[in-house]
Parts: structure tokens; C-alpha cells; sequence
């Protein structure tokens, strides 16, 4: 065999092989992707369905205003936000505000017995739980391709192609504490 021929399969390998490492980046931020959007379908579901309970509550609770306003600046927020990362900051806000809604709610008695508000309630928890597994997704989609970024021999291309380390879907740095704070049961 002459040099030319060796030299022309070693470049056709070479080729196939970061050909291949160029797709599989492709599909897993694809996935990525995918899965974010996924999220966004629970997002939308959780929009439509927060202005019918803030309404539910205010019949009942018209001294809470300043909650229910945090809750509604939060959705408002949350929905205007562009890109992935800021709809991760966006949502973690919305969080935090849904959070002390269902704290304030268990001062009212009378408004957990009301059938409309149970069923937005367990509509509610729900699209949360949803919203929850799909996050999950994500942040499994988004591993995935942050190992395939970082780890040889991807590594060598990817960089020159754009691919990065993405962030998770993670619990903003300001709520951390009160996560990890166990919670209080008292009757």
C-alpha cells in the first residue's frame, strides 16, 4: 500500500469519528432541549391555573393581598422569561411565592373546605408533581450532555464547535436554606 492510501484512511477514520462525536453532541443537546420544553408545557399548565386560585384565595383572604400580589409579579415573571437560564431563575421565584401561598392558605379553615379550591389545590399539586418529574428529565438530559462536553475524547471538539457545560434545574442560592430547613408539623 503507498503512503497516500494510508495517509487518505487515516484521514477518512479521523473524519468518521469526529463526524460521529459532532452528532452525538447534536442529539444530546437536542434531548436537552426537548426535555426543556417538556417543562415548559407544565409551566404553561401551572400559569393558567394560578390567576383561578389567586382569585379563589382573595374571596377569602382579602388581608393577603401582598402575597397574592408576590404571586402574581412571580407568574407574570416567570412567563416573560427568555432563554433557559433566566426561566430557571424565573421559576425558582415562582416557587417561593406558590410555597407561601400554601402556608398562608392553612390559616383559613373555611377556604379549605371550599370544593372549587380543592379542586385548583389538587390541580395544583398535580402539575407540581408533573412539573417535578419533568425537571428531573432535564436535569438527566442536562447531565448527559455536560459528561459527553467534559469527558476525552469529546472534549477535544466539542469546544470547537460551541458545546458547553449547561446549568441544572436547581434551587436557587437564596432559597437553599429554607429547603434544607426540615419543615414544622404542629396541630
Amino acid at each position: 500500500m503507498s503512503t497516500g492510501i494510508i495517509i487518505l484512511i487515516v484521514v477518512v477514520v479521523i473524519a468518521l469519528w469526529a463526524i460521529g462525536i459532532y452528532n452525538s453532541l447534536v442529539k444530546l443537546r437536542n434531548n436537552r432541549e426537548n426535555a426543556f420544553a417538556n417543562i415548559d408545557v407544565q409551566l404553561k399548565m401551572r400559569y393558567d391555573l394560578i390567576p383561578n386560585l389567586v382569585n379563589t384565595v382573595k374571596g377569602y383572604a382579602t388581608h393577603e393581598k401582598e402575597l397574592l400580589e408576590r404571586v402574581t409579579a412571580a407568574r407574570t415573571a416567570a412567563m416573560s422569561a427568555t432563554g433557559i437560564n433566566d426561566k430557571i431563575a424565573a421559576e425558582s421565584q415562582l416557587s417561593g411565592a406558590l410555597a407561601g401561598l400554601k402556608v398562608s392558605v392553612e390559616a383559613y379553615p373555611d377556604l379549605k373546605a371550599n370544593q372549587n379550591f380543592m379542586q385548583l389545590q389538587s390541580e395544583l399539586a398535580d402539575i407540581e408533581n408533573k412539573l417535578a418529574a419533568t425537571r428531573r428529565f432535564f436535569n438527566s438530559a442536562t447531565k448527559e450532555l455536560n459528561n459527553a462536553v467534559q469527558t476525552f475524547p469529546a472534549n477535544l471538539l466539542a469546544g470547537m464547535f460551541g458545546f458547553h457545560k449547561e446549568p441544572m434545574f436547581e434551587v436557587a442560592p437564596e432559597e437553599r436554606a429554607a429547603v434544607e430547613k426540615a419543615p414544622t408539623v404542629s396541630f
